[in-house]
């Protein structure tokens, strides 16, 4: 019997691989832009100040919601097929549910928090 979840497999897919773009490309540039240069070159505010006033724009907004949510669609993804690896086949659809669950919960609680600042 074929899984329901298998005829959506390629869209799981293409959120792990958007995923991996962003950890592997995105992730670590913003780690030196915002962690590293930002507090050289920005003396004048506090770091939370700065923040604040830049998470204020909808574009900065949506930037830092991708970069929250396809790591976590990468993350159920990999997980998934780390249990399959485990020679955990029984639960299939449950860990389908769960993984992928998890992952929209969490992009909608950082949707949420980023939308309310």
């Amino acid at each position: 019997m074929r899984y329901k979840i298998d005829t959506i497999e390629p869209f799981w897919w293409a959120l792990f691989m958007a995923g991996a773009g962003v950890i592997a490309i995105l992730l670590p540039a913003e780690i030196i832009v915002l962690g590293i240069l930002d507090p050289l070159i920005h003396t004048s505010l506090p770091a939370p100040q700065r923040m604040l006033a830049l998470v204020q724009n909808p574009i900065v907004k949506l930037y830092l919601l991708a970069l929250i949510a396809f790591p976590l669609f990468h993350w159920a993804h990999r997980f998934r097929y780390f249990v399959f690896d485990l020679g955990l086949h029984g639960g299939r659809m449950f860990m389908a549910w769960l993984c992928y669950g998890l992952a929209v919960v969490g992009t909608g609680y950082a949707a949420y928090v980023l939308f309310t600042l």
